[in-house]
């Protein structure tokens, strides 16, 4: 009895699934996406209390300030190029760690907190941590109007 040989879908999609996974690897030595610094600290904004401090770096900090955790899937590509590109755009936007500089957006930080655009939605599914509770989400906002301003 002869083996049967594989029909040429078969074939074409294991030659797929081989050339994608070499591509992943190959993607790995590219340099982008892995400055996976945080600068020092240099100033921050005069929090109304630890507390909203505490609840904003569990929310916000990641990308907004200089004290981001770099989760595990932000040393593969191509995530790792997608989550410096958006790191990098949140500290410009808005910075907590660098608030002695020119970047005071507290008031529209809160409006987009309040109004559903903050976190962005893929954030969420990955840092649990940051799903807060509705009285969480209240005392934060709460605490970022008081600090920030409204």
């Amino acid at each position: 009895m002869t083996p049967s040989k594989p029909s040429p879908m078969r074939r074409w999609l294991k030659r797929i699934v081989v050339t994608l996974a070499v591509l992943l690897v190959l993607i790995q030595a590219i340099p982008e996406g892995r400055d996976h610094s945080n600068p020092p600290v240099t100033g921050e904004p005069a929090w109304d209390s630890p507390r909203t401090r505490a609840l904003f770096m569990t929310t916000c900090g990641d990308c907004h300030s200089h004290e981001t955790r770099w989760p595990w899937y932000s040393h593969v590509a191509p995530a790792s190029w997608l989550v410096q590109q958006d790191v990098e755009e949140a500290r410009r936007k808005f910075n907590v760690s660098s608030w002695n500089l020119s970047q005071r957006h507290g008031t529209e930080a809160a409006h987009e907190y309040e109004s559903g655009e903050m976190p962005l939605w893929f954030y969420l599914p990955l840092h649990p941590s940051a799903n807060l509770s509705d009285d969480e989400r209240d005392e934060l906002l709460a605490g970022m109007r008081a600090t920030f301003g409204d």
